[in-house]
């Protein structure tokens, strides 16, 4: 005898309702704010690190891309959705970074959950940091491994991890620029730590290119690991390359079986033409302008030090991420919501966005920041400080 549930069919998702009073309650609540073409607001927001987004030289080379191509890559990179700009892309990428090869996906998400996946199942162990962004967390939920979780930035329980590992193969999965304070991994550590243990190491390069390292070219490159046989670097190409699109880099033989591999690149619609195009262009930008990664990590250290002069609480930059602690959850909105009404625009990171919990203001230095555009950014956020910061 077969038994059913009379469930009226608007009542089927009430439980989101619940839900949603419990984010209300906690202040948690996320909205959407369209961002308007042109603005007055002052940009401490966004991810574009080298002021390359909007730089005609870019937008110029996306619109052409557009006309000549298409809007869209019209289907997978292994059907119809390759052209000869994402080949370029690729081999300008690896050469600029010092990889043996690249291969472009739709997006740095993307990218993370094919490189993480693809090199792991359940014959492997992985240990990554608690910190790591939430695209290499999913990939970790996916890869079906036994996953360990180790300290922020600790080599030695990454160590003591792989040293007491069941499986024989293993993969060490790290952020090498934070996205929350914007510190940075111990890559030199971990990759001897990999190597005393037979482990690969995957590292998520998305705020360090552009910013870190001789002439931008990334915290891999700068800690001398990017020829390395065993570790293979992520990145993303909508940060510092102001575009879309992420990219993974590494030894020919590992990019070869993603290609063969990886879900996310084999049943994605290929990154739109236009997009590979800006990115490369602003790729070419940042080979004529090193300069601009150097003038990035000068204004995160100019912010966070004349802020902390003040009596805030912010990180310690060594790429283009600042953040400001704010007292919770709430204040942390409101703070926000007040640079913004001054005319400032920054990031508010809350939990669960933030995995200690703790909430912040997000700010992102950028090379096209002048002294007059720090000075009135700093005055804002000191003037709209919350009661008890």
């Amino acid at each position: 005898m077969s038994s059913s549930r009379q469930t009226p069919p608007e009542a089927v998702f009430d439980w989101i309702d619940a839900r949603a009073r419990e984010r209300d309650g906690a202040g948690l609540r996320r909205r959407l704010r369209p961002r308007p073409a042109e603005t007055d607001l002052l940009d401490l927001a966004s991810n574009d690190y080298l002021g390359l987004t909007r730089d005609k030289r870019v937008t110029g080379a996306a619109a052409a891309a557009t006309m000549r191509w298409g809007a869209g890559s019209t289907g997978s990179r292994l059907v119809t959705g390759s052209t000869d700009l994402h080949a370029e892309l690729e081999l300008e990428l690896a050469s600029f970074c010092g990889a043996q090869a690249a291969l472009v996906f739709s997006s740095g998400y993307a990218a993370n959950l094919a490189a993480v996946t693809a090199l792991s199942g359940k014959d492997t162990a992985i240990v990554a940091d608690q910190y790591i962004h939430a695209s290499l967390i999913d990939g970790c939920r996916l890869s079906k491994s036994d996953v360990a979780v180790a300290g922020h930035a600790d080599a030695g329980q990454v160590a003591h991890a792989l040293a007491t590992r069941k499986a024989q193969r293993a993969l060490v999965v790290t952020d090498s620029v934070f996205s929350v304070d914007g510190d940075v991994a111990p890559l030199r550590e971990l990759a001897g730590t990999c190597r005393e243990h037979g482990a690969a190491l995957v590292v998520d390069d998305a705020h360090g290119l552009g910013v870190v390292g001789d002439g931008g070219r990334g915290a891999v490159a700068a800690a001398g690991l990017a020829r390395a046989a065993d570790v293979v670097t992520t990145v993303t190409l909508s940060k510092s390359l102001g575009a879309q699109g992420g990219a993974v880099l590494g030894p020919r033989r590992v990019i070869d079986h993603l290609v063969n591999t990886a879900r996310t690149f084999i049943f994605d619609t290929g990154l739109a033409p236009g997009c590979a195009a800006a990115a490369l262009t602003a790729l070419r930008v940042l080979r004529e302008e090193p300069e601009r990664a150097e003038r990035a990590r000068a204004v995160a250290v100019e912010l966070a030090t004349r802020l902390r002069d003040a009596g805030l609480h912010t990180s310690d930059p060594e790429a283009a991420v600042v953040s400001v602690r704010a007292p919770s959850p709430d204040a942390a909105v409101e703070w926000a919501a007040a640079c913004r009404d001054a005319g400032v625009h920054v990031g508010c990171f809350r939990p669960p966005s933030v995995p200690d919990k703790i909430s912040r203001l997000r700010l992102t230095a950028r090379a096209d920041l002048t002294e007059a555009d720090i000075e009135r950014a700093i005055d804002v956020i000191i003037r709209t400080r919350p009661a008890g910061e």
